[in-house]
């Protein structure tokens, strides 16, 4: 339950930022949207680890993981594996200038992500976290006893 307690919780948190993120894209805040966008994925990738049981690296990027590991989630969730990976990889790399831009080269974070960048990230986070939220509502259900 303590595991379920805790994936619910970042998972939560996810939805928050979720919504934050469709308010930033609205507000044609770009390199918001993806940070926010980024950190949908990383919750939600890491609250689904949680739930069968995998202890993750403290790192953004957990797509090496949620691979080798791919075998501890129910067949549906398997076949979603390397989209998530593939997410998450490509958000993390992209966190950074997001947040600071290209300070080497005097580039502001509006310089580095476009409003495509913004709309794949934000499409990305939702679909991410539609699989993950599935996944937790069934642990949920199992716990409780109904099925």
């Amino acid at each position: 339950m303590k595991l379920i307690r805790l994936a619910k919780s970042y998972m939560k948190q996810a939805e928050f930022r979720l919504r934050d993120a469709i308010r930033a894209y609205r507000h044609k805040n770009y390199p918001y949207t993806l940070r926010l966008s980024q950190e949908v994925v990383e919750l939600s990738l890491k609250a689904s680890l949680r739930l069968v049981g995998i202890e993750y690296p403290k790192i953004h990027d957990v797509s090496d993981i949620l691979i080798r590991f791919r075998e501890r989630f129910p067949e549906w969730f398997r076949s979603e594996v390397d989209y998530l990976a593939e997410t998450s990889r490509k958000l993390a790399l992209k966190r950074e200038l997001s947040f600071c831009g290209g300070e080497d080269f005097l580039l502001t974070p509006e310089d580095l992500v476009s409003r495509e960048d913004a709309h794949d990230g934000l499409e990305r986070a939702r679909r991410t976290f539609k699989i993950c939220k599935k996944l937790l509502d069934e642990y949920i259900q199992k716990a409780s006893g109904t099925q």
